[in-house]
Formats: structure tokens, sequence, C-alpha cells
């Protein structure tokens, strides 16, 4: 014959069972859990803080510590292409904030990461990794030292144009490619595009911050065409 405490403990056995197995499916819905996009949408945020509001010589440090981040997004989510492209754009910023030869195996990771992108959807993002890409080939030295070449840049920069006709960043980093090839009527033309380029809402810091490196272009464009 059952107890009166033996029922209790039964009863709450039972309810502790139920409990598990709610947790249990809580853990495993998706809404509760964080998305890749959700994730993407942190590196992006975390990255713009990094890149615009803190001060140079602390962001090869911080960038460092994002593409640890960014590593750990790859491996969680091997056939995104967008987490492949942010991981590229990390890596990338963090070769440019370290400087020197060291920064070398740093920008060989982040072309990897971006050819990853492409292979999986090179139209995610407007393109952005086409436009991330091009930018390395024109902005790295050439061989023997690296793999820069400038045909590559601008065949990769406008085909991430194709992506993104009307985006701020293909439309700078095209302008700024056509400034270093000292073609500056053209130049202007896509700085002015960039500048009136729709801004990213979800992203302001990131926008603020590229707005200001356009009107830096814009005006460096202005002396040469004067």
């Amino acid at each position: 014959m059952m107890t009166q405490s033996t029922g209790i403990r039964a009863k709450l056995t039972t309810c502790l069972r139920g409990l598990l197995l709610l947790l249990a499916g809580a853990a495993s819905t998706p809404g509760l859990a964080q998305t890749a996009e959700q994730e993407v949408h942190d590196l992006q945020r975390h990255w713009a803080e990094i890149q615009y509001r803190t001060p140079e010589k602390q962001r090869a440090d911080k960038l460092a510590a994002l593409t640890e981040k960014a590593g750990t997004l790859t491996a969680r989510y091997p056939d995104n292409a967008a987490v492949w492209t942010w991981s590229g754009i990390v890596r990338a910023s963090h070769a440019g904030a370290k400087g020197g030869i060291g920064a070398l195996p740093i920008v060989k990771a982040a072309k990897a990461d971006l050819e990853k992108a492409i292979s999986l959807d090179g139209s995610v993002l407007d393109g952005a990794a086409y436009t991330s890409l091009g930018s390395l080939y024109y902005q790295v030295p050439g061989w023997p030292i690296g793999f820069g070449d400038d045909k590559k840049a601008q065949t990769l920069l406008l085909k991430g144009l194709e992506y993104g006709a009307d985006d701020m960043d293909a439309n700078y980093f095209y302008a700024d490619y056509l400034f270093q090839q000292k073609d500056y009527a053209q130049a202007m033309a896509y700085a002015n595009r960039a500048e009136h380029g729709p801004a990213d809402l979800e992203r302001p810091v990131a926008s603020e911050g590229r707005l200001g490196q356009i009107k830096q272009l814009q005006a460096k464009i202005q002396q040469k065409l004067h």
C-alpha cells in the first residue's frame, strides 16, 4: 500500500521529469537559441565598434579576439556564406590593423574565408564577399611578397557591384580602387554613388563610419581634379 510520503515523492518525481522534458524542448527551440543571422549581426556590431570607435593602437588586439570568435562561428555554421564573409572581413581588418610582414598570414586567411563564402553563395550580403576580396587584391602587395593583382581586383569589385549596385561599401571600394588607378573622374562618380547609398539602419555605427571614409576619399579626389 502506498504511504502518503511515498505518493508525494512519486508526484514530485513525475513533475521534475516533466520539467526536465520541457526545458530540453525549450533548449532545442530555434527561437530561443541565437541563429546564424543573429550571431553575424553581433559580429558586425562588434567589428564596427572596434573599427570606428576604438583608438587605433587598441584595434589589433581587439580584432585578434574578434577573429577567434569568427573562427568559432565558421566551425559552428560551416555552410553559411554570410558567416564566412564576415570572418574574412574581420581577418582582413585585423591584418590592416596589425600591418607589416606579420600581417600576411592573416590576410591570406581572410582571402581563404572570402573565397569559401563565394563558393557557397557569393550573392549574400549584396555580394560583400566579392567586394571584400577585391579590396584585398588591390591593397595587398603583389608577387613575390603577396597575392595582389589589380586586374583581379577590378573583376571582383565589379562582380560585387552586380549584386550591390547601390551598396555603400561596394561603391566606396570601387571608387577607392579607381583613385589608386588615377582614374579620378570615375572615382568621384562612384564615391558620390557611395555617399548616396542607403544606410544600414541595423548598423548605424558602420554606416556612419563608412560615410566618413567616403567624404575623406571625395576630398582626396577633389584635390587631384583641380
